[in-house]
């Protein structure tokens, strides 16, 4: 998401730095950039004319002009419009009230609603402690209820039974009434979509908002959809009281249209995207965060959330242990250092979210291979036992039946093996106190050029 806006922006950033001074014209050169690069990631028109004209009315003044660094302080003036236009802060869910809260999930077909049901029970049961129970209210998909089932069991969630028998009001009654009785927490109501906006869905979803009476309704809609998805969260706002947006497959082709355009259409703020289809792949959105990642300035403060909530921290502290202790690095353990990137969206996401990229963003991202990590993994996963603690017994009738197990070539296994040894040689010195050797020797050894972890214990440390 964002990388065509961001490779736009970044390029008038670099023009802008160097100039010694700014004049009008330059100053004029910029915007028209900025706008074009607005308009190409399907930013609503009405919010790219009122962005435009805030950063010329800032950029003209004595801020910019009389500067000693002109062009950072254009660049930082359009990073402050870009916060402004998403919302200034992250709006948390307000679940101040007597338990259980209600959410009640509202958007079109195809948005990723039971999904994103699930992604924010499993977010509030680890982060905020909350006991959830998940509801579908979809009377007219009986595969929409088995889905919710199915993700409630995934994320550990209680699952309220309904049926296409039903009335959607009378069921999100019951089981709200069902959580009462057992003290859960917070209940997540998820509602029919349709293919498009009619007044038959809009008048369902007034009464069981009205049943339900939830603290929060949250807007789910496809990242994808660009400033459509404004308008139509517009629309829905004038038929129920939304209290925010949940965007949806940030990960996918999206241009960031829809992110920058619907606060200011709607005033409504985004408190959640998505961004992959794993059931932890949800977070909190931070338009100050958001607007350095279309700056290239990197997410580091995303990132650390990341690596606290997402990493295996006893199993990383136990491998720097025996990183430490000089006890060999095994196949167990190359795997353990690739699912850890994986859990945290792969190196191209964990790239976007690295200060200083900037530019060479694109050129990182070109070497870095997430699908060949995944290949790795899979290689890994096709060996014995033994032959995971004993690499150097992989010979060639091993070699060929892994491959076959995995369906990959004997090539592939080589590579893997190749990495592993070059590995194990880093780890060997890192054993004896040799990090900046081993930083060294990591670079460009590991599939797509990137290294297995961040320090001594993986992405942990």
């Amino acid at each position: 998401m964002f990388d065509g806006l961001s490779d736009r922006l970044a390029k008038t950033a670099q023009r802008l730095r160097g100039q010694g001074r700014l004049t009008e014209d330059n100053i004029q050169d910029a915007l028209r950039e900025v706008r074009m690069a607005l308009l190409e990631a399907d930013v609503a028109l009405a919010v790219v004319r009122t962005f435009v004209e805030d950063v010329k009315k800032r950029a003209m003044g004595e801020e910019v002009l009389t500067s000693l660094t002109p062009g950072q302080v254009f660049i930082s003036i359009v990073q402050q419009e870009l916060v402004k236009i998403m919302g200034e802060a992250n709006e948390r869910l307000d679940l101040a009230a007597q338990p259980p809260a209600v959410i009640l999930m509202a958007g079109l077909q195809g948005a990723g609603k039971t999904t994103t049901v699930a992604k924010l029970a499993k977010l509030l049961q680890d982060r905020e402690k909350k006991k959830t129970l998940l509801v579908s209210c979809d009377v007219y998909r009986p595969a929409a209820i088995e889905q919710l089932r199915t993700l409630a069991m995934q994320v550990d969630a209680e699952f309220y039974p309904s049926s296409s028998e039903q009335d959607p009001a009378d069921i999100a009654i019951e089981a709200i009434e069902h959580a009462r009785k057992q003290h859960i927490d917070v209940v997540l109501v998820d509602t029919a979509g349709r293919l498009h906006i009619d007044s038959d869905m809009m008048d369902e979803i007034k009464g069981i908002h009205a049943a339900a009476q939830p603290v929060e309704t949250l807007f789910v809609v496809d990242s994808m959809t660009g400033q459509d998805a404004a308008n139509t969260a517009q629309a829905f706002d004038e038929a129920l009281p939304l209290t925010g947006v949940v965007l949806t497959k940030a990960d996918g082709d999206a241009r960031g249209g829809a992110a920058l355009s619907i606060r200011q259409i709607t005033g409504k703020p985004i408190k959640f995207i998505g961004v992959g289809e794993k059931i932890e792949a949800i977070e909190p959105f931070h338009p100050d965060r958001v607007a350095s990642r279309i700056l290239g300035m990197g997410d580091v403060l995303s990132l650390v959330e990341e690596v606290q909530h997402k990493v295996d921290h006893k199993k990383a502290e136990q491998f720097a242990k025996k990183v430490r202790k000089g006890k060999g690095f095994d196949l167990n353990d190359l795997k353990d250092q690739f699912e850890q990137m994986q859990n945290m969206g792969g190196l191209a996401g964990l790239i976007d979210k690295m200060p200083g990229i900037g530019g060479m963003a694109d050129k990182v991202k070109g070497q870095v291979n997430d699908l060949e990590i995944r290949r790795m993994v899979a290689i890994i996963q096709s060996m014995t036992p033994q032959e995971r603690r004993f690499p150097d017994i992989i010979k060639g009738s091993r070699k060929r039946r892994i491959a076959a197990g995995c369906g990959l070539q004997v090539q592939d296994v080589n590579r893997l093996l190749k990495q592993h040894q070059q590995m194990r040689k880093m780890m060997k010195k890192m054993s004896k106190g040799g990090m900046a050797g081993m930083m060294r020797g990591l670079k460009g050894k590991m599939p797509g050029g990137g290294p297995p972890g961040m320090g001594p214990g993986g992405l942990g440390f």
